[in-house]
């Protein structure tokens, strides 16, 4: 009876000590996360959330997490009742983000790890936009080459008509004095 209460003890210990190590990595995760219960109220965000969505824990307890996350991500994952992997945004918190949704066993939970992927979509947006920008100088370049060659034309038809007429009357003159 001794030993069992021994090795009770010692799974205990063992079980605080994961519990504290997985608490300090949660808390240390450049990733937000987000727990909340069946309706989706939160019940624990880290400090990376925290800053990631520009709130305090305090103001974001018991608040339905579309209030922050701007999505039903929530809603669906405990519907479909597993995960769900989303790419979202949040302008009014200034945040885009890919985030994986995901039941925790043991209880009617449901927790959520954010990672901030604004500074990439603010880069793919750049992209596009240097993109069109260099189409449409190319459209212009074009456009521009294009009356160019038809002036050169026009003025080359006109030289070759006048010089057409010079020289029509040159040969006449050379004609009749013969």
């Amino acid at each position: 009876m001794h030993n069992d209460t021994m090795k009770d003890q010692a799974e205990q210990k063992n079980k605080k000590a994961i519990e504290e190590y997985a608490l300090a990595i949660i808390e240390q995760t450049p990733n937000g996360v987000l727990v909340v219960d069946k309706e989706t109220r939160i019940i624990f965000v880290n400090n990376s959330f925290c800053s990631m969505f520009q709130c305090s824990a305090e103001e974001t307890m018991g608040q339905k997490a579309f209030e922050w996350v701007h999505s039903d991500c929530f809603d669906r994952a405990i519907k479909a009742g597993g995960r769900l992997i989303i790419k979202e945004s949040a302008p009014k918190h200034n945040v885009s983000y890919r985030a994986e949704i995901f039941p925790i066993k043991g209880g009617d939970l449901y927790s959520g790890i954010f990672v901030d992927i604004s500074e990439e979509e603010e880069t793919k947006r750049h992209y596009h936009e240097l993109r069109a920008q260099t189409l449409g100088r190319a459209q212009e370049v074009i456009s521009s080459q294009m009356k160019t060659a038809q002036e050169i034309a026009r003025l080359l038809g006109e030289t070759t008509a006048e010089t057409k007429v010079i020289l029509v009357k040159l040969m006449s003159l050379f004609k009749e004095a013969r």
